[in-house]
């Protein structure tokens, strides 16, 4: 028997590609508004803070059809992820 050892990070970042391409292949769709958790885990950000400061200032799109219920854009998330990759050399 084989053991393969990996970093927290390497491991989740795996089990996500693991279940984009399951629902990928399977055809499931993604919900397009998602809660502040979910948001906060795609831009990899631990401060609600922060959440709130992208969406004041208008980086990220949000929902808020209730008073104490805030959804995110799941489609501005990555948007905003994208506009701010940097290239390799």
């Amino acid at each position: 028997m084989e053991v393969i050892c990996m970093q927290d990070a390497a491991f989740y970042d795996l089990i996500e590609q693991v279940v984009s391409r399951l629902k990928k292949e399977n055809n499931i769709i993604v919900d397009k508004w998602i809660s502040g958790d979910e948001a906060m885990h795609l831009l990899n950000i631990k401060s609600k803070t922060s959440l709130q400061n992208l969406r004041d200032e208008g980086k990220i799109r949000f929902s808020q059809p209730q008073k104490k219920i805030i959804l995110y854009d799941r489609d501005s998330i990555n948007r905003y992820l994208e506009n701010n990759a940097h290239n390799t050399f």
